[in-house]
């Protein structure tokens, strides 16, 4: 349940990251109170998953779930540069974030 917990606070930041990029520097509201509210999610579920595993594992995995996320939308939806360099990068960050979770020991 707590890895469960990660997933979800990953999938919020990539939210958080986002709506930072669309409220053009906290300028545009509703982009601004969404990033709030990722935000408090994303942390509040780390703060949670946090209580049943160790703190590196837990903590990379929920960067990268929301780096990688971050990335893909920007270029599926945002109109970031796609290149086979940065295709590779990413899959190497999600083969990354499945080796640490099945190598994070619960409490």
């Amino acid at each position: 349940m707590a890895w469960l917990l990660v997933v979800v606070a990953g999938v919020l930041e990539t939210g958080f990251a986002v709506c930072l990029k669309l409220s053009h520097g906290f300028t545009r509201l509703w982009p601004t109170v969404a990033f709030c509210a990722f935000a408090l999610g994303s942390f509040g579920l780390l703060t949670l998953s946090l209580k049943k595993l160790d703190v590196g594992p837990a903590y990379a995995v929920w960067t990268g779930i929301g780096a990688a996320g971050t990335a893909i939308y920007g270029m599926v939806f945002l109109g970031d540069l796609v290149s086979t360099l940065k295709i590779v990068s990413i899959t190497f960050v999600i083969v990354g974030v499945i080796g640490l979770q099945l190598s994070g020991s619960a409490h």
